[in-house]
């Protein structure tokens, strides 16, 4: 077994200080940049409608990892499937992945829009969004995703 040591190139800084299921959508949030990080590591990140955020869910409890299967969100109407037939934050490595829209580059900082990582998540990696990078061909899904995603890029009201 190889482990790995990993150091943030970044902290998001956002208004939701604690993981929820929904509501995500037009949440703004700041994207700062690690003190040991060069100024120019987001050069031309500006110039991207999109980018892909690599994060830490830091604030899951190992103690809750999911290894196997279970009902996502716990819910007994949808199938159970392994941890990694589901996006939860409770997974092994607790690792969160989003394509978000870039909304400006403020030298150290970058603003973007539907992040779905809660204040001081520790940001691993930042990449732009490529069209060649997408999926080729259409994207099938079970119904009972569709179901668990109806509410979580609306806006709370």
């Amino acid at each position: 077994m190889i482990d790995l040591l990993l150091r943030p190139v970044a902290f998001v800084r956002s208004s939701r200080s604690s993981p929820e299921d929904d509501f995500w959508g037009a949440m703004p949030a700041r994207i700062e940049l690690a003190s040991h990080v060069p100024d120019d590591a987001l050069d031309g990140i500006e110039t991207f409608s999109h980018v892909e955020v690599l994060y830490h869910f830091h604030a899951v409890d190992p103690e809750k990892i999911i290894q196997g299967a279970r009902h996502p969100r716990n819910n007994p109407d949808w199938p159970k499937v392994g941890i990694f037939a589901q996006r939860g934050k409770n997974r092994p490595n607790r690792l969160g992945s989003t394509i978000c829209r870039v909304v400006a580059r403020e030298h150290r900082v970058l603003r973007v829009l539907e992040l779905d990582a809660i204040d001081g998540s520790p940001v691993l990696d930042i990449k732009p969004v490529m069209q060649e990078f997408l999926p080729r061909n259409e994207v099938t899904q079970p119904e009972w995703s569709h179901e668990l995603m109806s509410q979580y890029w609306s806006q709370r009201t």
